[in-house]
């Protein structure tokens, strides 16, 4: 080194140095840039266009963890009734034979329970969506009236009579949300203040 100094301040890195922006530069030789330039005042998220932004996310982007989370709670639970009907069925069996029928249950019984909720909620999140879109906004009667059609919906292979017990039991699971999640905003709603 011709100068004498160091091997950092031969690279024209200075370490500790300021940098102009009033903030102590901690510089690498191994950096092309001085880090202090990255702001780090910025949201750490990024987020689509058309999304609603820190506010919360819309219907849509809420609609892959819904199917995600009821189809993922559906096979837990399927699998837990598989376990149980599998202990109550195989208890004149023993060994391996008893391993495989208990395997077969819980495996069987999940994945319907998983199927059935992941259909019913990508449904729901869907006709949601549709109804947002339509109305301009997402309020409860979005949810109200989304959980009634599922339900409709759902059941319309069992005729007149299932249909409409789909239906009021996706209009009464969507109103005891609403209630639970959302009281005041009903309150106001009715009383019109």
């Amino acid at each position: 080194m011709a100068s004498g100094g160091s091997k950092a301040e031969s690279l024209g890195v200075a370490a500790g140095q300021a940098s102009g922006l009033g903030t102590p530069s901690y510089s690498s030789p191994y950096l092309n840039f001085d880090p202090a330039y990255i702001t780090q005042n910025d949201s750490d998220y990024l987020y689509l266009e058309g999304s609603t932004g820190d506010a919360g996310r819309g219907r849509f982007e809420l609609m892959f963890n819904t199917i995600g989370g009821f189809t993922a709670a559906g096979g837990i639970i399927g699998g837990l009734n598989g376990a149980y009907a599998g202990l109550q069925a195989t208890q004149s069996l023993s060994g391996s034979a008893r391993r495989t029928q208990m395997i077969n249950f819980i495996a069987k019984r999940g994945a319907s329970w998983g199927q059935m909720c992941g259909v019913v909620s990508l449904m729901y999140s869907g006709i949601g969506t549709i109804l947002t879109k339509l109305r301009g906004h997402d309020d409860e009667l979005n949810t109200v009236a989304s959980g009634t059609l599922t339900g409709l919906l759902f059941k319309s292979t069992a005729g007149a009579r299932g249909c409409a017990k789909g239906g009021l039991a996706g209009l009464s699971v969507t109103t005891a949300y609403i209630l639970f999640t959302s009281k005041d905003r009903v309150k106001s709603m009715i009383t019109g203040r």
